[in-house]
């Protein structure tokens, strides 16, 4: 995932909280504000440290930033906050790419046929 696609600031991230729809799943949470001024999809990750070390923080956020990179172009305009739970450490990759799928599909946020 590119930078230029990337919440940056804590304000970004405190607007989409307040602000956000929320869906939720066994893994992972998914907030969403449109936004029609960038025009473009900018999306955040958030781990709690209850999750695990550093090591495993980055490591889970490395995984859903490779899960929503292909899934970008096809996103709507917004800004997006994926929360990473505690229950995603155990999950495999392909178990946390269903789910960001589903959650995507469940607040109709990707134009045309999911992958």
């Amino acid at each position: 995932m590119q930078r230029a696609n990337s919440l940056k600031r804590g304000g970004q991230f405190q607007y989409v909280y307040h602000r956000g729809r929320r869906a939720s799943c066994g893994e992972l949470s998914l907030l969403y504000v449109p936004s029609s001024r960038s025009g473009k999809a900018l999306v955040g990750f958030s781990v709690s440290r209850k999750v695990g070390n550093a090591v495993t923080r980055n490591l889970m956020k490395r995984r859903l930033r490779e899960i929503i990179r292909p899934n970008l172009p096809r996103m709507r305009a917004g800004l997006y906050v994926i929360i990473i739970k505690e229950s995603a450490v155990d999950a495999d990759f392909s178990t946390l790419k269903a789910r960001a799928a589903w959650l995507l599909n469940k607040q109709r946020l990707l134009a045309g046929r999911a992958q």
